[in-house]
């Protein structure tokens, strides 16, 4: 009799048989796969009618997550999108992932596929701020206390929330508790050390959510391999107006003052010659690399850096965009700013000119949630930040965005407009760019504006779900929803 078991990540084959993925290890005397192809091996045990015995889940004692959601009286109608994106989910054996824009119920969608799997869960976040959220939600949709992995505690729980940290360390002891993994902004996902999460867990379901599927490094074509790949997706313009907030971006162009251009087009021609003498084309985030690499050996490269860098500041840090952003703040006195930057420096700078509350890494966990509140309330009309605000935070009364300088990353791009998108009665968001013309901001800014129009498109083929009717979809979901079975379905 072939047994298969759990063990540190992995499962342990014994027996005189190879199964796919598995590798002979000579310390147990067994085949060894990683946990992820768990449900893999079972099915190819039993399509090849091999008799084996199963000890790999031991999950967590569970009640009926299915009947606790029911009974909470908080259970939510989802939107058409949403139980299409589920069924797509559903159809793929419930292995995928859902690309949805910031604002579109990401979280309601996660909290449906808990209820129907009806198995204990884990959820994987990347911050403490959307741990904190998850945990809230999820409280009030199953009326029961929340476990919590991360910023200190350790308090595991049929439905648990973790940071991807907190996962990645205690995934050997956990990996065979939770019938279903949840991640979301699952783009953090194929980073090396947390693709581990994914390899050394059992769970037999697992669901990926994110506003922007793409990664510059290429490492999303991992999430096929470890949450099945993306089987949904809607556009931000497809939602706007509907079920996000309608929006408007106004691009506007400044020039540097004469002693700032001088000073940055000597700075970047020192960084184009040395591209040219050396042939080395910068196409991406990989040849910036390169570059990076060069100038720990190469003097010349590491001139051609600092003084790409310098340039790069004069563009962000320019008089004529502090002088465009009080013009633009001017003009919205009765509405909620997000001001957004990409080094702490600008952050300061904006926060000492015009008296307004700044976060960044370095802002304490209490501070920040005093100023995102304040904020909320009205008490606060605008906020500026460089990257940490990006994922994580949730403020529908925040209209107004401004991007003062950023790289040209679309995932940073759309995580910033979303911040603005989140649906308010009567609400209209704008989303302001200020570009320095003549310098690399208006390359980086193109680069930006590709990312509306082609982040979140619509699959060219998609499951035959999505072109049912709404009710079709609904009726799905809601016959789903009354099973009663553990292990889901």
């Amino acid at each position: 009799m072939i047994k298969i078991s759990f063990k540190q990540g992995t499962i342990l084959i014994k027996g005189n048989v190879r199964v796919p993925n598995s590798i002979w290890d000579e310390r147990s005397g067994s085949f060894r796969a990683p946990a992820m192809y768990y449900r893999e091996i079972i099915n190819y045990m039993r399509e090849s009618r091999i008799d084996f015995e199963d000890s790999v889940l031991d999950f967590l004692p569970c009640p009926d997550l299915a009947a606790a959601y029911e009974a909470s009286g908080k259970k939510l109608e989802l939107r058409d999108y949403q139980a299409e994106a589920l069924v797509s989910w559903g159809e793929n054996d419930k292995w995928g992932v859902l690309v949805l824009p910031t604002g579109s119920g990401k979280t309601l969608v996660g909290i449906r596929a808990i209820a129907g799997c009806n198995t204990p869960a884990l959820v994987v976040v990347p911050t403490l701020d959307l741990l904190e959220q998850w945990k809230k939600q999820l409280e009030e949709a199953f009326s029961m206390e929340i476990g919590k992995l991360g910023g200190g505690e350790k308090k595991i729980l049929p439905i648990t929330v973790s940071t991807y940290d907190s996962a990645y360390i205690h995934a050997e002891i956990l990996g065979n508790r939770f019938g279903l993994l949840i991640f979301d902004e699952v783009h953090h996902l194929p980073a090396v050390g947390y693709r581990s999460i994914a390899e050394f867990f059992a769970a037999p379901c697992r669901l990926g959510l994110t506003a922007t599927y793409e990664r510059e490094d290429g490492l999303h074509t991992e999430l096929n391999r470890l949450a099945g790949g993306k089987v949904y997706e809607k556009k931000v313009s497809e939602l706007a107006g509907g079920h996000l907030a309608p929006y408007t971006i106004k691009r506007t162009s400044v020039t540097l003052t004469a002693g700032e251009q001088r000073e940055y087009d000597r700075n970047y021609s020192v960084f184009l010659n040395y591209l040219k003498k050396t042939g080395l084309i910068m196409r991406g985030p990989q040849d910036f690399r390169k570059l990076v690499m060069k100038s720990g050996r190469d003097p010349e490269a590491r001139k051609a850096l600092l003084a790409r860098n310098a340039a790069r500041d004069l563009a962000f840090n320019s008089d004529s965009k502090i002088e465009k952003l009080r013009e633009i703040l001017e003009e919205h006195r009765e509405d909620r700013v997000f001001i957004f930057t990409e080094h702490n420096r600008l952050v300061h700078r904006i926060s000492n000119t015009f008296f307004i509350p700044a976060i960044t890494y370095r802002t304490p966990s209490k501070e920040r949630n005093s100023i995102l509140e304040k904020f909320r309330i009205g008490s606060y009309r605008a906020v500026v930040t460089s990257k940490v605000l990006d994922e994580g935070i949730d403020v529908p009364e925040a209209n107004v965005g401004v991007i003062v300088s950023g790289t040209g990353s679309k995932r940073a791009y759309v995580q910033r407009l979303g911040r603005i998108l989140r649906k308010k009665e009567g609400k209209k968001a704008v989303l302001y760019e200020i570009i320095a013309s003549e310098t690399s901001e208006t390359g980086t800014a193109q680069r930006r504006k590709e990312a509306l129009d082609n982040a979140g498109s619509q699959l060219k083929s998609q499951s035959k779900s999505q072109s049912k009717s709404q009710s079709k979809s609904r009726s799905k979901i809601q016959s789903k929803d009354q099973s009663k079975s553990r292990g889901g379905e």
